[in-house]
C-alpha cells in the first residue's frame, strides 16, 4: 500500500472515531466563575464603592410635608367699582367739569348746572311755608277759644305740610344742580363739556374705585368646592409684575356658558396703581393634603406604563409606589415635585431606579426611625 493511502486511511479513522467517541464541548473549555454583583443603596453625598463587584444606587429618606393644594385660574384685574355718574336735573352746564384721569373724594362736584329759576322757586316755596304756618297758629288760637271748626284746623294743617314738601322739593332741585362724586376714586371718562345742555340721565362722568382692585376669574365646577372666602392668592400680571390677595367672594351659581364659577379676590394694599382689564394668572390655596416633595428625576413608570417611583423598605427589598402629582416647588434652594401616594416616610431611589427592580434585594444602611 502506497504511503499516502496509509496517511488517507489514518485521517479517515481519526475522524470516525472523533465522530463516534462521545465528548462534552463545555470540558473542553474552562469557564471563568462568575461572581453575582451586589446591589448597594447609599444616601446622596456620600462616595460610591470602588469595587467592580458593586453596583451603587442612590436614596434618599423623605417624610411627608403639609402641602397646600393650589388651583390655577386665569383672570384679569377690575375695579371695586365704576359707576356713570348721570343728571338728576335738567339745565345748562356752568362750569368746567372734572378733568380726566383726576383723583376726586366723595362728595367733590363733578359737573354744575346753571340754577336758572330754582332760586326763586325755593323763595317762593319758603315764603308759602311762613304764610301757612301763621294761618295755621291762627286757626289754631280760635279753636281753643271755639271760633273755628276742627274741618277748617284740617285744612289749615294740610296746607301747611304741603308748603313744607314744597319747600323740600325746592331745596332738593337746587342741590341737584351740583352733580359731586357718590365716592373716592378716578373720573375716568367726562362725557361733557361747559355749555352743553343736560337732560335728567346724562352722563356728567364715570367714575372708578381703584381702592380696593380687584381680580376676578372662573374656577372650573370640579375645583370649586375645594376653595373657601379668605384664601390666599398669588397672581402674575401679564407685564411680570406679581400681586397677592384674599378671596373675598366665591358665584353660588355658575356662569351658564362656561359652567364654571366667578370669585373676586381684594388686592393687598401695597399694590398701588394696578389698571383695570389687565391678564393675570392667578394660584389660588386650595385644601392641604399630605404630600412628599421628591426629586423629578426619581419618577420611573411600571410595565403598565404608570407612573411611581421606587422605594427600600426596612427589609431591604425593592418596592414601586404609584404616586399623584400635585404641584411643584420652585424654589431654587429645594427644587422639586410633590406627590401624594406614599405612606409615611420612605427610602425613595433617586439615582438608580433604571437598576433596581420590585423585589430584588439590595443592602441598605439607613436610619428606618428616621
Amino acid at each position: 500500500m502506497k504511503k499516502q493511502q496509509l496517511v488517507a486511511a489514518a485521517i479517515f479513522g481519526l475522524v470516525v472515531l472523533w465522530m463516534v467517541v462521545p465528548h462534552n464541548a463545555e470540558t473542553l473549555i474552562e469557564k471563568p466563575s462568575e461572581t453575582p454583583k451586589v446591589v448597594v443603596a447609599i444616601p446622596e453625598g456620600e462616595p460610591a464603592s470602588e469595587n467592580a463587584d458593586t453596583i451603587t444606587v442612590r436614596a434618599e429618606r423623605i417624610g411627608p410635608q403639609t402641602y397646600v393644594a393650589r388651583i390655577r385660574v386665569r383672570g384679569r384685574t377690575q375695579a371695586y367699582r365704576h359707576v356713570e355718574v348721570r343728571a338728576e336735573q335738567a339745565g345748562r352746564l356752568v362750569s368746567n367739569p372734572v378733568a380726566r384721569g383726576a383723583r376726586v373724594s366723595e362728595g367733590d362736584i363733578l359737573c354744575e348746572i346753571a340754577i336758572d329759576n330754582r332760586a326763586a322757586d325755593l323763595q317762593e316755596a319758603t315764603s308759602r311755608r311762613e304764610q301757612a304756618q301763621f294761618e295755621y297758629a291762627a286757626a289754631l288760637d280760635l279753636q281753643e277759644r271755639g271760633l273755628q271748626s276742627d274741618v277748617a284746623v284740617s285744612q289749615l294743617k294740610s296746607a301747611l305740610d304741603s308748603s313744607e314738601a314744597q319747600v323740600s322739593r325746592a331745596e332738593l332741585a337746587l342741590q341737584k344742580t351740583k352733580i359731586v362724586a357718590p365716592f373716592d376714586g378716578i373720573v375716568e371718562t367726562r362725557s361733557v363739556e361747559m355749555g352743553d345742555l343736560l337732560n335728567a340721565g346724562t352722563v356728567c362722568a364715570s367714575i372708578l374705585d381703584d381702592s380696593p382692585m380687584l381680580l376676578v376669574g372662573l374656577v372650573p365646577e370640579q375645583d370649586v368646592s375645594a376653595l373657601a372666602q379668605g384664601a390666599s392668592v398669588s397672581g402674575r400680571l401679564l407685564s411680570g409684575e406679581l400681586v397677592s390677595g384674599t378671596v373675598s367672594y366665591i358665584a353660588r351659581a355658575a356662569d351658564p356658558m362656561s359652567r364654571s364659577y366667578r370669585i373676586e379676590i381684594e388686592v393687598d394694599a401695597k399694590h398701588e396703581n394696578l389698571r383695570e382689564g389687565i391678564t393675570v394668572e392667578l394660584l389660588v390655596d386650595a385644601n392641604e393634603v399630605a404630600a412628599h416633595l421628591i426629586p423629578s428625576s426619581a419618577l420611573t413608570l411600571d410595565d403598565n406604563g404608570s407612573v411611581g417611583v421606587k422605594i427600600i423598605d426596612s427589609s431591604g427589598s425593592v418596592l414601586f409606589r404609584h404616586v399623584e402629582i400635585v404641584g411643584d416647588n420652585t424654589n431654587q434652594l429645594n427644587p422639586g415635585i410633590w406627590v401624594t401616594g406614599l405612606q409615611g416616610s420612605v427610602t425613595l431611589v433617586t439615582l438608580g431606579q433604571e437598576i433596581v427592580f420590585p423585589g430584588q434585594t439590595v443592602v441598605a444602611n439607613f436610619d428606618w426611625n428616621k
